[in-house]
């Protein structure tokens, strides 16, 4: 699998993206035609600069509005097309991208189309350049990509040939079954791209929205798996135009680039049944094993989970870390970041083959982490997300696991008995396709519902990845764009959340200041289905409540220390959800109040 990224999809100057590309682990670029205009460096120097870092330019883009147009104006079409073909041969590319013309001074006549692009390609032809013609969806009379190949046909020349970009094949609703009717030789190139499902006109749509394969809506997987069908052997490229993408880190963006398409040919090939570009089988997590809170002042993490009746299991025998438990759930305070304020840092997954989770997700471009082990204790495989967060795999039963390095602990269970529910994860605004993607790929988590949340400070999009069996759940949320990373947070299920508060309010916990208003509309809601006696206890305790057809759902939250808090649930029936109607409530509560 060759793999390309257009330079349009990175922040930064040429150079800059060049350095990033090949550092991410791309094979080639497609060269913006405004990345070469704006850069300092001459076509020379870029194309030396490629030679060193072993980048080759696959294609230079765009060239637009040059068929379906008048003599006079197509005469001056083909001056601009042979300034262009110069500067590739400068560059030492052979291949221009020509996107259909959507301005409207363009008449609808394939067969002047056809004459005007064959006309273009005799012009390269000399100089060993091929012209690749794509259908824009927003092309005046030319948006579909079997109107384009059809004119590939009628303009018959061999170094003319077509483009398929998934954006706008899936984004107008096309068929992409037809791409195996198109002869993969003359399938010159193949540009992909990811949207989320929206309803707006398809130019804004494709200019501000596209995403990494694996972060919308469309079905990439078939789409490529009908390419690949067709004989295309050309690289896999990227072109992504993307807000956030063009702001954000250009080294770290241009990585997260190359897993998605990493994801993309490994998911393809799995769906065909192919046994090339195949990663490790993914290991779906079989549960948490543990959740891990690093920082400063932990005294006051320890003071919070021995006020909810978590039980203190003791020491490392030769780490800064301690561990307390709530019969199944886990929790590790580290002690080895004093200089930042505590914060939710790793999370353990216990799979059937940790050796074989790790390797998949160092192929997936996470990088490794290390954390010294003595003699006689168990090495965790591990890797980091992009924002820093570790992920370790366990696939030892508990009685053989890492439990037993820790020593001094309490011998007897205390109160609160309880599994991770849920570990939920708040992003800044430019990480959050980044960390879906990863929660994807690398943990092989699934998406399972969005939902927009007012807070204080603007919306919060929450979006829950998790297992099939929601065995584990990891709701991640989106910080509006002026707003910090929202605080961090593990769920612990409980069979009596009522009981559960009881005991923290009488171990001195301090309740979330829940107001009358939130309880007045609980009742409002529900009306006389809502037994008085428990509103009263929700009000006193300062519960929260919600209830769906399949059942209820009753949960309560600790103070947050510095970037974390935890949250104690119960589920009765089958309720699946989160409670986000109160999900408001809880950020209005959570914000400190003014003095």
């Amino acid at each position: 699998m060759r793999t390309s990224i257009a330079t349009v999809c990175l922040s930064g100057g040429l150079v800059e993206k060049l350095h990033a590309c090949a550092e991410a682990g791309f094979d080639g670029v497609e060269i913006m035609d405004a990345d070469l205009i704006a850069a300092h460096e001459s076509p020379e120097e870029i194309r030396a600069l490629c030679d060193r870092l072993g980048l080759r330019i696959e294609m230079f883009q765009p060239f637009r509005d040059l068929e379906g147009v008048d003599d006079v104006t197509f005469a001056d079409n083909l001056r601009r097309a042979e300034a262009k073909l110069e500067v590739m041969e400068r560059l030492g590319t052979d291949l221009l991208l020509v996107c259909s013309n959507a301005g409207t001074a363009t008449v609808g006549d394939d067969a002047v189309a056809a004459r005007q692009l064959a006309a273009l390609a005799d012009l390269a032809a000399p100089r060993g350049i091929r012209i690749a013609y794509e259908a824009l969806a927003w092309g005046r009379y030319v948006s579909d990509y079997r109107h384009a190949w059809r004119l590939v046909q009628l303009a018959d020349r061999p170094n003319l040939g077509t483009c398929l970009d998934s954006f706008h094949i899936l984004s107008r609703g096309h068929d992409p079954a037809g791409i195996e009717e198109i002869d993969g030789d003359r399938i010159f190139f193949l540009q992909l791209a990811d949207a989320p499902a929206l309803r707006m006109d398809v130019l804004s749509w494709s200019r501000h929205h596209r995403l990494f394969p694996g972060e919308g809506a469309f079905d990439l997987t078939g789409f490529l798996g009908h390419v690949l069908r067709a004989g295309y052997g050309g690289p896999l490229s990227l072109e992504v135009f993307n807000d956030t993408f063009r702001q954000t880190d250009v080294v770290r963006t241009a990585a997260h680039a190359r897993r998605s398409l990493t994801w993309l040919a490994d998911r393809t090939a799995a769906r065909a049944g192919w046994t090339a570009d195949r990663l490790e089988e993914p290991q779906p997590a079989r549960g948490v094993d543990f959740v891990e809170i690093a920082g400063a002042r932990l005294d006051e993490v320890d003071r919070v989970l021995d006020q909810l009746g978590f039980t203190f299991r003791g020491r490392h025998r030769s780490k800064p870390v301690r561990l307390w438990s709530a019969g199944e759930a886990r929790l590790i305070l580290n002690e080895q970041r004093q200089e930042e304020a505590p914060a939710l840092t790793a999370i353990g997954l216990t799979v059937d083959d940790a050796a074989a989770a790790a390797s998949r997700a160092r192929a997936l471009g996470a990088p490794s982490v290390f954390r010294r082990t003595y003699s006689g204790e168990q090495e965790l495989p591990a890797v980091a997300a992009p924002d820093g967060t570790e992920v370790y795999w366990n696939d030892r039963p508990d009685d053989r696991s890492w439990i037993g390095e820790f020593v001094g602990g309490e011998e007897v269970a205390r109160s609160l008995d309880g599994v991770v529910d849920h570990i939920n994860l708040g992003y800044r605004w430019q990480d959050f396709d980044e960390a879906v993607l990863f929660a994807s790929s690398v943990l092989s988590l699934t998406t399972e519902s969005t939902e927009d949340v007012p807070g204080p400070v603007g919306l919060l999009r929450s979006q829950v990845m998790r297992t099939a069996d929601g065995v584990v759940r990891v709701p991640i949320n989106l910080a509006p764009a002026a707003a910090p990373a929202p605080a961090r947070h593990v769920a612990i299920r409980c069979d009596d959340a009522l009981a559960a508060a009881r005991r923290a309010r009488a171990a001195g916990l301090e309740s979330l200041a829940v107001p009358d208003n939130y309880y007045d509309d609980l009742r409002a809601r529900f009306g006389s289905s809502l037994d008085p006696a428990l509103l009263d206890e929700l009000r006193e305790l300062g519960l929260f409540y919600d209830r769906d057809p399949s059942g209820e759902f009753l949960h309560f939250y600790s103070p947050i220390v510095g970037g974390v808090f935890v949250e104690i649930v119960e589920r009765r029936g089958a309720y699946d959800g989160y409670g986000a109607a109160s999900a408001p409530v809880r950020l209005a509560a959570q914000r400190p109040r003014p003095a």
